[in-house]
C-alpha cells in the first residue's frame, strides 16, 4: 500500500513537470512571435473594434442601465 501511494505521488509530479515544460515552450513561442511582430492580427482586430465603437454615438442599453444595476449610488 505504501508503494502505491508513492507511485501515485511520483506520477502526479511527473505530470506536473511535463505540463510546466509544455507551457514554458508555449511561452517561448509567444515571446518570439511578439519579438518578430507577429501580433499585427491582434492589434488590427482591437483597433477595428475600437473604431466601430467610437464611430457610433449611441450608448448601449446595458451601459444606460448601469446606475440601476449598481444600486444607484
Amino acid at each position: 500500500m505504501e508503494l502505491n501511494k508513492n507511485m501515485i505521488i511520483v506520477g502526479i509530479l511527473v505530470l506536473l513537470v511535463v505540463i510546466s515544460a509544455v507551457q514554458a515552450f508555449q511561452l517561448m513561442n509567444i515571446k518570439s512571435n511578439i519579438a518578430n511582430g507577429g501580433t499585427s492580427k491582434v492589434i488590427k482586430t482591437t483597433s477595428s473594434s475600437s473604431t466601430s465603437a467610437s464611430s457610433s454615438s449611441k450608448v448601449p442599453t446595458n451601459l444606460q442601465n448601469l446606475p440601476g444595476m449598481v444600486g444607484g449610488c
